[in-house]
């Protein structure tokens, strides 16, 4: 039981990882604890969507899991190069799941990695709407996260693009429609 309770305690501190993402309705940051519920509940909403039939409980752990290394490795807006994430990420993730007994620990970092490399359909899916939240939330709040991190329209199809389809080609035409309606009612907002 020990080892279960210093898991769940350590993880609680992923409440306080501050993304560079706003919510969609009030502008204040969300925290990766609510990013990783919001991903896990479109998970479930966009299950129709998947390119590829997946294993909902797999795609729902992932989702759980996924940033829960950005206790140790911070969160990074995604149109930054770093060369020293992963790497940065996994000693977090052999850290952080090592608290668990090792049976569990292991799977949870298996499901950690399998998301990274989007070795399986459920990390493409899961991938592919991790990538869309963010895009949605600055369509819903004027594109504020790009602005205030200087993000051009091609930075942000360079990134999106491929990680979206992969998952999910209709969540991409919806996205790429979105994209294009904001980029034209916006034409100065960025380059």
């Amino acid at each position: 039981m020990q080892p279960l309770l210093n898991f769940i305690s350590e993880v609680d501190k992923l409440k306080q990882v501050k993304r560079k993402t706003l919510n969609y309705h009030e502008q204040v940051y969300e925290n990766s604890a609510e990013h990783s519920w919001h991903l896990s509940l479109a998970v479930l909403s966009f299950l129709e969507n998947s390119n590829e039939q997946v294993d909902v409980l797999r795609c729902l752990k992932m989702a759980i899991l996924h940033d829960v290394v950005e206790i140790d490795a911070g969160d990074q807006i995604v149109y930054t190069r770093d060369d020293g994430k992963f790497e940065r990420e996994l000693l977090a993730a052999k850290r952080i799941f090592g608290l668990l007994p090792k049976e569990l620990g292991d799977e949870f970092l298996e499901l950690w990695i399998s998301f990274e490399k989007k070795e399986c359909p459920e990390s493409r899916f899961v991938g592919s709407l991790d990538r869309f939240l963010p895009v949605f939330s600055n369509i819903k709040n004027n594109g504020y996260t790009w602005k205030e991190n200087n993000i051009t329209r091609e930075q942000i199809y360079q990134k999106n693009q491929p990680e979206i389809s992969q998952g999910s080609m209709s969540l991409w035409e919806q996205t790429d429609m979105f994209l294009s309606d904001y980029f034209c009612d916006n034409k100065r907002a960025i380059k």
